[in-house]
C-alpha cells in the first residue's frame, strides 16, 4: 500500500488531531470501505489521533436503518474502534439544526440564491450559474446554491503531494441543498468537519477533486484552521470503475459468510491497493 508523509501531522502534536470514518448507510460495507478503515486507523495510531464515526445519512432517500445496524456491526467484527461518535451513534440526520445556523451564517458572507435547475437542465458537473441573477423565491421544490467566486485553492496532500483546484471553473456554484429539501454531501461534510473538531481528513483518491471547493466553501463559513488531507488509492473492479454498495463478491458480509476472518479481509482489502500509484498534480 503506498505511504503517507504524516512529518506534517506529527508536527502539530501540540494540539489534538482529529480524524473521521463517515460511512453512508445506503448499502452494506465492502473492500472499498475497508481500505478506507486500514487508513483511517493505521494513520489515526501512528500519529496519536482520535477516530471519530459519523454516520453520513444526508441522503434520506437511500439511507436505510437497516445499512446502519449492519455497517455498524461489520465494523467491530473487524475490530475497528471509533474513540469517539460511537456512543451515542453520531449521525447528520440528528443535528439538522446545525446545517441551517450554517446557512445563515453563510448568507452574511456569500450570494446564497434559489435554483430550479435539474441535473438534465444542468447536463455536467459544471454548473453555469442559471439562476444567480434570476432572484428566484425559495421554497420547496427549489435547491439553494451559493455563489463561487474565481481563484485557485492550493493544497498539500499527505499521499498525492501538493494540488491546485479552480472550483469557480471545475464545479461553479455549489448546492447546498437539493429541490428535495437534503442538505448536500459537499455543505453537510464541511460544516460537520468544522464543527466536530476533525482537522485530518483521510478518504478516497476518488474524493480528491471535491477538496478545492470544500476547502473554499470551508472559508467562507469562517473556518480559518483549514483541515489536512490524505487521500489514499481506492479499490477498482476494472480500471476506472470502483467498487459499489451492490458488489456481493467484495461485500464484507458475503466474505464473512464464506468463513472469512476479520483479518483475511483486512488483508485482501490491503492487497488490492498494493499495485496502485498516486498520480500528483491538478485537479481540475
Amino acid at each position: 500500500m503506498a505511504r503517507p508523509n504524516l512529518s506534517r501531522v506529527a508536527s502539530g502534536s501540540s494540539r489534538t488531531i482529529v480524524t473521521r470514518y463517515a460511512p453512508s448507510p445506503t448499502g452494506y460495507l465492502h473492500l472499498g470501505h475497508v481500505v478506507n478503515a486500514i487508513y483511517v486507523w493505521g494513520v489515526a495510531r501512528a500519529v496519536g489521533a482520535q477516530v471519530l464515526l459519523r454516520i453520513e445519512d444526508h441522503d434520506r432517500i437511500r439511507c436505510r436503518a437497516e445499512y446502519e445496524a449492519a455497517l455498524l456491526e461489520d465494523l467491530d467484527w473487524l475490530g475497528f474502534a471509533a474513540d469517539m461518535g460511537r456512543d451515542p451513534v453520531l449521525r447528520q440526520s440528528d443535528e439538522p439544526a446545525a446545517y441551517e445556523r450554517a446557512l445563515e451564517q453563510l448568507r452574511h458572507t456569500a450570494a446564497v440564491y434559489a435554483c430550479d435547475c435539474s441535473r438534465k437542465d444542468i447536463g455536467s458537473e459544471h454548473y453555469p450559474g442559471r439562476c444567480r441573477t434570476r432572484k428566484l423565491d425559495e421554497r420547496p421544490g427549489r435547491g439553494l446554491r451559493v455563489a463561487i467566486a474565481p481563484g485557485v485553492e492550493r493544497f498539500d496532500d499527505l499521499l498525492v503531494g501538493p494540488q491546485e483546484q479552480t472550483p469557480a471553473s471545475q464545479c461553479g456554484d455549489l448546492l447546498l441543498r437539493d429541490r428535495d429539501g437534503h442538505w448536500t454531501y459537499q455543505f453537510a461534510v464541511t460544516v460537520d468537519d468544522w464543527r466536530q473538531g476533525v482537522n485530518l481528513v483521510i478518504r478516497g483518491a476518488d474524493l480528491l477533486a471535491s477538496t478545492g471547493r470544500q476547502l473554499r466553501l470551508g472559508r467562507m463559513l469562517g473556518r480559518s484552521d483549514a483541515p489536512l488531507f490524505l487521500h489514499h488509492p481506492v479499490v477498482e473492479k476494472r480500471p476506472g470503475e470502483k467498487l459499489s454498495k451492490s458488489d456481493g463478491d467484495t461485500g464484507v458480509r458475503d466474505l464473512r459468510r464464506q468463513g472469512m476472518t476479520p483479518s483475511a479481509v483486512i488483508g485482501r482489502a490491503a492487497a488490492e491497493c498494493r499495485g496502485w500509484r498516486a498520480r500528483p498534480g491538478a485537479s481540475g
